[in-house]
């Protein structure tokens, strides 16, 4: 949603991986758009020039942002497109573990864009079957097999709010204003915030913020659950990038199986049962394609008292 400035506040099992997409299960072929310095991990700036949505590889993370910040990097049909074929192109890559999600120009995202919404001559065409297309903010109907983090600086809220939803990770700062602020404009979510926000934060905690659009700092999402860390100004790329790489160094296949199994339970599952069910069958595997080697390598004495890292 384009907003005006109304308040300042500060305060890896296959080399083609299979995921849900729209709520079909198919694997994805595509591939990155965007032209990269791998040496550098710095973006080729004549093929970045002018998009909605940049691209960054540094190795076995993928940065990708919204480059509106004109409009608060506010969500247009070109920007929603953009963004999915960027976060299928990360699903499809064998090469890249982790995606970060941020905006350019100090602001995460501040929803779909109102002026075009309000400018729209011809009736709006929304697939409604979430099974047969994406939603209006173009990603928020994936299911990805592998972790995304966003990066949130300045105003994620509305739709922008829904794009932070859906990462399994949110890094956010001091500063930054998260909320349903559509609340004000009879705009509503329909791009998995009232799926995702209950499932985080519980119902009644997202209740209040649905029903009232009000704004919430940094400090009580990260006592809601909202936020996962909390920043200094500036820093939330940075942060996030850290912690991808620290995501990225981990078994794959063991981390990739977990995550699955907690998404299952969370959303899936019809029975504890069938949770533990899932778990099992998913988890298993695993210890002869990575726990095994795990194992001795903690016999050699990696990793012992606790260490996270080989120095």
């Amino acid at each position: 949603m384009a907003l005006k400035h109304f308040r300042t506040l500060t305060p890896i099992l296959m080399a083609t991986y299979q995921s849900k997409t729209f709520g079909q299960t198919q694997r994805t072929t595509l591939t990155p758009t965007n032209s990269y310095s791998c040496s550098t991990g710095e973006e080729d700036t004549k093929t970045t020039a002018g998009q909605t949505v940049v691209s960054e590889r540094r190795g076995c993370v993928v940065t990708v942002a919204i480059n509106r910040p004109e409009a608060r990097n506010a969500v247009n049909q070109e920007t929603a497109r953009r963004l999915l074929e960027e976060l299928q192109a990360f699903e499809s890559d064998p090469d890249l573990n982790v995606a970060i999600l941020h905006g350019r120009g100090g602001n995460f995202c501040a929803g779909y864009d109102l002026k075009m919404l309000a400018n729209q001559k011809a009736p709006l065409k929304l697939e409604q079957d979430v099974t047969k297309g994406p939603g209006p903010m173009g990603p928020s109907r994936l299911q990805l097999s592998k972790p995304l983090i966003a990066a949130v600086s300045g105003f994620a809220v509305a739709g922008g709010l829904e794009l932070a939803l859906l990462a399994d990770l949110r890094v956010v700062e001091e500063s930054a204003v998260m909320g349903v602020f559509c609340r004000r404009f009879g705009v509503p979510l329909i791009d998995g915030g009232t799926v995702r926000l209950p499932r985080l934060i519980g119902l009644s905690r997202a209740l209040d913020l649905i029903l009232t659009g009000r704004p919430i700092g940094a400090h009580e999402a990260l006592a809601y659950g909202l936020a996962n860390r909390v920043v200094p100004d500036g820093q939330a790329l940075q942060a996030a990038v850290q912690l991808a790489e620290q995501i990225s160094t981990f078994p794959q296949q063991c981390l990739r199986a977990d995550r699955s199994s907690a998404a299952y339970s969370c959303y899936d599952a019809p029975s504890f049962t069938q949770a533990m069910q899932y778990e099992s069958e998913h988890g298993v595997p695993i210890i002869q394609a990575e726990a095994i080697g795990g194992a001795i390598k903690f016999t050699t004495g990696e990793g012992r008292g606790g260490k996270f890292s080989k120095d």
